[in-house]
């Protein structure tokens, strides 16, 4: 199969992940340098939203987050292996099935990226009402959670559509 082929059987899904990725990175890009301009104080902070820059060395949310070094190179390692099943999903899934997943990889590659440029990933997105804040996320989060539910969305869909074709 010829690259041109290649290109233009994915053309859109090959855009889709790119917005994504790049509207990932001038997020960050933009809340690191207005970081390092404010001397690490926060950027924005309302009622209920701050922008504030934290670090996560973690995954999801700051989970597994670690002082070694083979425990965070084992962790990035295995978000690869990730990646690489997703990239498999999205060749055999119906069109809205890929969709949703093209969102989970647009995203999963904007933080893989971070993790092996910065060591870490910069979250800065804190949505709180009153003292109680939510995990602080970043835009390829939002792009994950999105194709995430959707595609349990997708499932519950599919799922109460066999049961009443079973009825019939």
């Amino acid at each position: 199969m010829s690259l041109n082929k290649i290109f233009k059987n994915y053309y859109l899904e090959t855009i889709l992940i790119l917005i994504i990725f790049f509207l990932d990175r001038i997020s960050k890009l933009f809340v690191i340098h207005q970081d390092k301009l404010n001397f690490n104080s926060e950027i924005y902070s309302s009622k209920f939203l701050n922008i504030h820059l934290i670090w996560n060395e973690g995954i999801a949310f700051g989970l597994f987050s670690f002082n070694e070094n083979y425990l965070y190179n084992g962790l990035t390692f295995l978000i690869f292996l990730v990646i690489i099943f997703i990239i498999f999903m999205i060749r055999k899934s119906d069109p809205l099935r890929k969709y949703a997943l093209l969102l989970v990889l647009g995203g999963a590659l904007g933080n893989f990226f971070d993790r092996i440029i910065y060591k870490a990933v910069p979250d800065f997105i804190d949505f709180h009402v009153g003292n109680f804040h939510w995990f602080i996320f970043n835009v390829s989060d939002i792009f994950i959670t999105i194709g995430i539910v959707s595609m349990i969305v997708i499932e519950c869909i599919d799922k109460t559509e066999k049961k009443n074709n079973e009825k019939f």
